[in-house]
């Protein structure tokens, strides 16, 4: 089973105002609402390519009941924790330009994290974790360190889609797939990283740090794959962006349902770029055949 661990959800209210007018009465031609957090995204994207997973993590209160329904009419299987607090909403304002206001997390009292680690304790070697956003501030920074070194002792992969300090703590412990994107790579060792080369060039230096495999993600530029024995570059379907909420949790997504497929490990790559795309040309996340139609289109080439 794949496990997807978002430890900080949310619903995204996203409202599209023509011409927002700051300090004054705005109207919004158009809202929409989905549950937020970069493992959710996983989990609903990998239920779109047919592979069953479990979304992990706390909610509670009446938005969190938005978000289990949500998830059960999409056949995305939960098992979250629950807080007794009200989900964050994050309100996304589309205008001339984007606006976020994001709301308060809820406290996670020490009782609630064993609760989640004693969930992981069940996992096998068949298993994968997949962490994913930021470590809310309720929580010991350390908490993704705790749950991989869990996941370590007993052979589960770990895959982690995070950033900043949660990021640099993870690096040296085993992780079966990392996908930072260019900018968070060069954060992550003091550097610019502006080409596929510089990309492949410290994408190997997280193999060599118990990494097994590394997408870097470049925006428009394309994307990079590095394992032990092989460096690709892929470039980015032609589209119009009108989304880039989601982008990289569906590019993981992708790359695992291929695995999970038994695909190879460049179709697996390429998957995982068309599925990042697909979802950057939406509304919202991309579904099988937004993926299937931008697959042709991507060319995947060797990097020296």
């Amino acid at each position: 089973m794949i496990y997807t661990c978002t430890l900080n959800p949310s619903i995204d209210y996203i409202m599209n105002v023509e011409e927002f007018e700051a300090g004054g009465l705005n109207r919004s031609n158009q809202t929409f609402y989905y549950p937020g957090g970069k493992g959710i995204n996983v989990s609903r994207v990998m239920a779109r390519l047919e592979i069953t997973t479990e979304a992990l993590g706390y909610i509670g209160g009446f938005t969190g009941a938005f978000i289990k329904e949500f998830l059960e009419k999409e056949s995305v299987s939960h098992g979250f924790i629950d807080t007794s607090q009200n989900t964050r909403v994050n309100v996304k304002l589309k205008s001339d330009e984007e606006t976020e206001i994001n709301g308060p997390g809820p406290e996670i009292s020490a009782k609630l994290q064993e609760e989640l680690l004693m969930k992981i304790r069940t996992f096998t070697e068949k298993d994968t974790l997949v962490l994913a956003g930021s470590v809310p501030s309720s929580l010991p920074d350390d908490f993704y360190v705790t749950m991989t070194e869990i996941c370590a002792k007993n052979k589960i992969k770990v895959v982690a889609d995070t950033s900043g300090k949660a990021l640099e703590q993870l690096i040296g412990h085993p992780l079966y797939l990392l996908k930072p994107n260019h900018h968070e790579l060069g954060e992550l060792f003091g550097v610019t990283v502006d080409s596929k080369e510089k990309a492949a060039e410290y994408g190997q230096k997280l193999i060599d740090k118990n990494v097994e495999h590394v997408i870097v993600s470049m925006g428009g530029e394309g994307a990079v794959y590095i394992n032990k024995d092989q460096k690709l570059f892929a470039n980015v379907p032609q589209g119009k962006v009108k989304n880039s909420v989601g982008a990289g949790d569906s590019v993981v997504a992708g790359f695992l349902s291929a695995m999970a497929k038994e695909e190879t490990m460049e179709n697996a790559f390429r998957y995982g770029v068309a599925s990042g795309s697909a979802t950057a040309f939406q509304d919202d996340l991309c579904q099988q055949k937004d993926v299937q139609a931008l697959l042709e289109q991507i060319s995947i080439s060797e990097i020296k």
